[in-house]
């Protein structure tokens, strides 16, 4: 069937018109049908074009998961503006960094988030930057400062020429929606995509995790990350799915609100899933409404996918795992149902039907079947570049169309890829090479382990040597010479870490990816 829709917002009509009556999103105690979602974002769309929103500028927002977020979302992207989400969580630093780079012209916010007053931090932020016209609060109406629910609720008959003529001049090229990188290895690039690129993203990673018009989507991301925006948001509108929201990720609420809800498709990163396997209530749960369990952002310990896979025996649900990026707008390799457990964890999937994978050595030249390199992508997915850094965009995106992703891996003779870390991250320890990811593997083999993570840290003999950061189960008494003595037993000497620190919990970012960086700081205070 041929596909009439080219835009992000077209899709809120589209089922709109298909089945009016469906719940398209969930928060708490609200409901929004598609008909409601659809008015919505065309009464946003409008209430942007009073404020004067022109073609090409960016509206931030400052939330979790929430109504709003989408809402807002598909209205910029129907006024031909950039979108831009931005963690509560963030320092006032970092905040301004981003607001700094992108000089929204909106900027949203919600009132308060865990006792930070942020709609005083948005107002400081607005007299700073002369670009910011307005201010829209999320909750709480203060004197001066326009309310999101109250705003965005009038008709606007007046705005409907604007609208259409906006809509006239629109093309799938035009950029929709800006993410900043997590700056696990450095600093926060803004990445550009387009309505094309997540488009030409979704119609893949729909079919290939099986999400439908009558799937249900948990999203308990936060909104700056790419699972939230792409991978969750737009590809539950993309398919006609229910989102179901929360605005924070806790590993009890998260597993009552799967069954309350009737949750068919779950994706998280590891961490998440371990979180919610350490208490009583994943083994009190059923689990039979979930058909597809997803994770990605880094590797799955064996403990966790054989409690998936047991579920999976149990109730015929699908185990998907893949790898992606940011600036590709999600996954771009996926594995196959029929996949075996042992290909679960140790390898993410070939590569989606509309995208390309090389491994090249560091001159970029194609490097033969089975040998370590770094990933390089092309396809329709790819982001348009980073915002205000035409040379960061050059260094990583070539003529040909290839992207250079700093990733490692290695491709097998059936085309699947197998991840071996950031190439950021390899290190040299007397003359070899080492990757982080190949001792985890290992340290999370050991019963007492939950989840790793190994840095290089400086040594005077051997230049650098590892040392491991590891998470245990809950309960669980472990030494580090009982850990050590396991990795010489399954590791190469050069590849043992010369040191070990045990934790019951282990530092994250925003993104549930484990904050190396953080990591170093730690290791450094030793």
């Amino acid at each position: 069937m041929e596909n009439n829709e080219h835009y992000l917002w077209q899709y809120v009509e589209k089922w709109a018109r298909l089945k009016p009556d469906a719940e398209a999103l969930v928060f708490r105690e609200t409901r929004l049908t598609w008909a409601q979602l659809a008015d919505a974002v065309d009464r946003t769309a409008r209430a942007f074009l009073e404020i004067g929103v022109e073609k090409g500028d960016c509206i931030a927002m400052i939330s979790m998961a929430r109504p709003e977020f989408i809402i807002a979302f598909m209205a910029a992207a129907k006024v031909s503006a950039i979108w831009t989400g931005i963690s509560p969580r963030f320092t006032v630093g970092e905040m301004g960094r981003m607001l700094r780079d992108c000089r929204p012209s909106v900027l949203i916010t919600l009132d308060y988030y865990e006792g930070s007053n942020l709609l005083e931090r948005a107002l400081t932020f607005s007299f700073g930057l002369s670009c910011i016209r307005e201010v829209i609060v999320i909750g709480e109406a203060s004197p001066g400062v326009l309310n999101f629910a109250e705003y965005t609720a009038g008709e606007r008959p007046e705005m409907e020429d604007l609208l259409q003529v906006r809509i006239a001049a629109s093309c799938d090229t035009d950029e929709a929606l800006l993410m900043y990188t997590s700056g696990s290895s450095g600093t926060p690039k803004g990445v550009l995509h387009t309505h094309h690129a997540i488009v030409s993203n979704v119609e893949q990673e729909h079919r290939l995790f099986e999400i439908g018009s009558d799937s249900r989507i948990l999203l308990h991301f936060p909104i700056n990350h790419v699972a939230a925006d792409v991978e969750i948001a737009f590809c539950a509108l993309y398919a006609g799915a229910c989102i179901v929201m929360m605005d924070e990720f806790d590993p009890v609420k998260t597993i009552d609100i799967i069954e309350r809800e009737g949750i068919t498709v779950l994706g998280q990163v590891p961490p998440m899933y371990l979180l919610e396997m350490r208490s009583k209530h994943f083994s009190q749960a059923n689990w039979e409404s979930v058909k597809t369990f997803v994770w990605g952002g880094s590797t799955a310990t064996q403990d966790m996918i054989e409690t998936l896979d047991a579920i999976r025996k149990r109730t015929g649900a699908r185990l998907v795992t893949g790898y992606g990026a940011t600036e590709v707008g999600g996954f771009i390799t996926a594995t196959r149902p029929e996949d075996t457990i042992d290909q679960l964890a140790s390898h993410a999937g070939v590569p989606y039907s509309n995208c390309e994978i090389r491994i090249v050595d560091e001159e970029r030249n194609p490097l033969p079947v089975g040998e370590v390199g770094e990933i390089v992508v092309r396809g329709p997915v790819l982001m348009k570049g980073y915002l205000n850094s035409p040379v960061q965009t050059s260094a990583v995106m070539d003529e040909a169309g290839w992207y250079y992703t700093s990733d490692l891996g290695r491709l097998d003779e059936t085309g699947a890829l197998t991840i071996c870390g950031r190439r950021s991250e390899m290190f040299k320890t007397g003359g070899e090479n080492v990757f982080p990811c190949e001792i985890e593997s290992v340290l999370e083999a050991y019963p007492a382990v939950l989840y790793s993570a190994v840095i290089a840290v400086p040594d005077p003999i051997f230049d650098e040597v590892a040392h491991a950061h590891v998470m245990v189960v809950p309960g669980v008494q472990v030494s580090r010479e009982e850990l050590e003595k396991w990795c010489r037993e399954h590791l190469a000497p050069f590849r043992v870490p010369r040191s070990i620190t045990i934790h019951s919990s282990l530092p994250l970012l925003a993104s549930g990816k484990v904050d190396k960086i953080r990591l170093r700081e730690i290791t450094e205070e030793q």
